[in-house]
């Protein structure tokens, strides 16, 4: 497949229907995919080590979670379902991929649209993301830049990233840009990176 999920709000692909089916801290999940949507046939690989590495919510976690990049909302409702009183944005720019998530997300406090639908006052306690990587490294950066400042001042932004994809050079910019950055967990050529605010200043105003 091609990467026009990454940059095309409505894809050419045809919509073949599929679902995906997985199991992360004890629940079972069954989501709607399909055709133009960023790994329709299965769990992404990286992904799959996000949810299984890094720190889960939990039911007291409160606030708003961030899904940035949330195809069909696999990470939206893992969070949603274990942070019931949280409430998780989904972002992305694809419109076939916002719809399957809030299909998949039905009942859950999962709030679905475009980058510039999230009211820019809201503040989150942790920012989730697969960040696609493969749009190049200017336009992977100025992602980062623009949402990592709006984490919360005690917030955690957890990023899963292709050794071989540059998940190190990615980390020392990272760094470079005032972050604090832990390589937390490395499984199957993922590392999963604990990005924080060094200090208060670093939060978006």
């Amino acid at each position: 497949m091609s990467a026009e999920h990454y940059f095309t709000a409505e894809p050419t692909a045809p919509a073949r229907a599929a679902e995906v089916e997985f199991s992360v801290a004890g629940h079972d999940f069954r989501l709607a995919a399909a055709g133009g949507v960023f790994s329709a046939d299965r769990l992404d690989p990286g992904t799959a080590v996000l949810l299984r590495k890094a720190e889960l919510p939990d039911e007291a976690t409160d606030g708003a979670l961030l899904d940035l990049g949330c195809g069909y909302g696999p990470i939206a409702v893992v969070l949603a379902t274990l942070a019931p009183k949280a409430t998780v944005y989904a972002v992305d720019v694809n419109e076939r991929a916002l719809a399957l998530a809030e299909r998949n997300s039905q009942g859950l406090k999962v709030v679905t649209g475009t980058p510039d639908s999230v009211p820019t006052d809201v503040r989150f306690a942790e920012i989730w993301s697969n960040p696609p990587i493969r749009v190049g490294k200017a336009d992977l950066h100025d992602l980062l830049a623009r949402w990592l400042p709006r984490l919360a001042p005690d917030g955690v932004a957890w990023l899963v990233v292709g050794r071989h994809l540059g998940a190190d050079s990615l980390a020392q910019w990272l760094v470079g840009q005032g972050w604090a950055v832990t390589r937390h967990a490395s499984q199957k050529g993922f590392r999963v990176l604990r990005v924080t605010p060094v200090d208060n200043n670093l939060s978006a105003p």
